[in-house]
């Protein structure tokens, strides 16, 4: 079904396989799916090396002064401000600015990195969040990472308040929260297969819907 015009993001839960059911879903539309190829994008056109993308990609901060300068600047930012600006946010407004290019080239899935917020005056836009019980979620970190119960559970725990911080900080939402998506699925329900074709389904709808 190559007509769809629909971009899609996805938050996800760690453990929750968001960006294996993404793939999928990409798959059957024959679009391309971007979660980490965004940082090389990103560092490429920003003129950042990649290295530095992937060590603030989706990185929380709790830095007294990183808050203060960036109360001053909130987001109103010109080029001299931006000489001082830390680099974590250089990042994320790299990120944000890649993400409304990709957007503008054509249908496509984006996992992660408050895509939805970077997005959210696009009417072509099906924002998902995918999250699982903590059973599956850490059973398929157990096998994926060969690691203890106690470590994938450590490791869950860890990556989702990561991207929460992240998301929490950047974005006017609340991650995880409902009313922050149009769609929110628990794919330890149906399973990742369920969850495709129960996304495939919901964006067909939005399409015939939007035509």
């Amino acid at each position: 079904m190559n007509s769809m015009n629909t971009v899609i993001t996805i938050g996800r839960q760690f453990g929750s396989a968001g960006r294996e059911i993404g793939e999928k879903v990409a798959e059957y539309f024959g679009i391309q799916c971007l979660d980490k190829e965004l940082l090389s994008r990103a560092a490429k056109e920003s003129g950042f090396c990649e290295e530095m993308m992937a060590n603030h990609d989706e990185m929380p901060t709790s830095s007294f002064l990183y808050n203060l300068v960036m109360d001053t600047y909130s987001f109103g930012y010109n080029a001299s401000s931006f000489v001082d600006m830390p680099i974590s946010h250089k990042v994320f407004l790299a990120q944000f600015d890649t993400i409304k290019k990709i957007a503008d080239e054509g249908p496509c899935i984006i996992v992660g990195r408050c895509a939805d917020y970077a997005l959210s005056d696009r009417k072509n836009c099906v924002n998902l969040f995918i999250y699982a019980d903590e059973e599956t979620k850490v059973k398929r970190i157990m096998e994926k990472y060969d690691l203890t119960e106690a470590k994938a559970k450590e490791m869950c725990a860890k990556k989702d308040k990561q991207r929460q911080s992240y998301y929490n900080y950047y974005s006017t939402k609340k991650w995880g929260r409902a009313d922050s998506y149009d769609l929110c699925i628990n794919s330890g329900v149906l399973g990742i297969d369920g969850t495709v074709n129960l996304i495939i389904q919901y964006v067909e709808d939005f399409e015939r819907k939007n035509l």
